[in-house]
């Protein structure tokens, strides 16, 4: 039995966790769970899973939650109530799917706490992956990833030295505007983006697949987690998200992982690691299938992906920059408060303007985080 401690329960990779547990009872229990405010949902989680512990980020949401359901549960608040949930004695795995780098510091106090890290937060990595990695390797942990990009080649290195890579591919949707013109792009509204062709995913990642950010955050992941150079992620744009991953070797023989687009097959892999375990997930037919498509992307419709490169190249502290100005216009692209392009343009500003430096604490790497999103709330104004 392993016990699970589940960062982002509400969120779309939370629900698809619970999800995988609630097929799995006799192999997986949720002890913690956590949400920013949707106590609604939680608290038909907590009758359903039992949980010894929920976080409620919003406090006044946590003490109407906690008089909800009494003494049974424990309920906490705030950054220390996630940590709580992050470092809970009983808790053998932490899945972490919180949206944004709020998942940073309990990543790190896990980490520090010998948890098994099941890694559905890119933003821990691209603030802060050498950090972060120094730290798993400090304390013997293992953190497997949950992206199903990231899944994949984790899947195709098992057995495998890495010395004999020769590069990985990370295959992109294209997101919703693969097939859009820039001209309609620069038309489009949130609501035009949030309809992605192929996954089911919350509304920031789906925003972030619309810009191509969302693969450039993940070829930052990708570096740190498979301790690998720039010149040895491509990414490529596959419309039918069936192969989700490549690994190509110094024989020039690649190794693909292929499925459904179904985050439930990633997540069950992070959680059941080293083993393999029966799932409900829909089979991969392939008199079905039909054709498989690639293509390269196309950087001047999708500049964001050009930005995570560029940022990824000069390092220190860029990434963090990159990643902040980025979340910060996400959400203004939600409430349709600026255009599709602000966001590259901005996130392109921003990076010009800071100068990088090397961190050795995560309390430097918040002070840059907090610059830039004051800076770009500055310039919206």
């Amino acid at each position: 039995m392993k016990n699970i401690s589940i960062l982002g329960s509400t969120g779309s990779v939370g629900r698809q966790t619970l999800d995988v547990v609630k097929n799995h009872r006799e192999r997986f229990k949720v002890v913690g769970l956590s949400a920013l405010e949707n106590i609604d949902e939680v608290e038909e989680q907590i009758y359903e899973f039992d949980p010894e512990i929920v976080a409620i980020f919003n406090q006044d949401k946590a003490e109407i939650l906690s008089n909800r359901v009494g003494r049974k549960i424990k309920i906490v608040s705030g950054i220390d109530g996630l940590i709580e949930v992050a470092t809970l004695n009983s808790a053998n795995i932490v899945v972490t799917s919180v949206v944004g780098s709020i998942g940073l510091i309990p990543t790190l106090e896990a980490i520090r706490c010998n948890k098994t890290i099941a890694l559905a937060n890119k933003e821990t990595l691209v603030v802060a992956g050498e950090l972060v990695m120094n730290e798993a390797q400090k304390y013997g942990v293992k953190i497997i990833p949950v992206d199903s990009e990231h899944s994949a080649i984790f899947q195709c290195l098992q057995g495998e030295d890495i010395k004999n890579i020769s590069r990985i591919i990370l295959t992109a949707s294209g997101g919703s505007f693969r097939d859009w013109t820039k001209e309609e792009i620069e038309k489009a509204s949130a609501e035009d983006a949030l309809r992605h062709p192929t996954w089911n995913m919350g509304q920031k990642v789906t925003i972030d697949s619309a810009t191509l950010m969302n693969k450039g955050l993940e070829v930052i992941e990708a570096r740190w987690l498979f301790n690998l150079e720039l010149d040895k992620i491509d990414v490529i744009v596959h419309p039918q998200s069936i192969i989700h991953s490549m690994v190509e070797y110094k024989d020039n023989s690649i190794i693909s992982q292929m499925g459904l687009p179904d985050m439930r097959t990633p997540i069950q892999y992070a959680l059941s690691y080293p083993e393999r375990i029966n799932s409900n997930v829909e089979k991969l037919d392939f008199n079905k299938l039909g054709e498989l498509t690639f293509m390269a992307p196309d950087t001047n419709r999708f500049p964001c992906l050009s930005l995570a490169y560029e940022a990824l190249k000069i390092g220190k502290t860029m990434p963090c920059v990159l990643n902040g100005a980025n979340e910060v216009l996400v959400e203004y692209f939600l409430e349709n408060k600026i255009r599709f392009y602000d966001i590259p343009e901005l996130i392109g500003k921003a990076m010009s303007i800071h100068e990088p430096f090397s961190y050795k604490t995560v309390d430097e790497l918040l002070e840059v985080d907090k610059w830039v999103r004051s800076w770009i709330k500055n310039q919206l104004k």
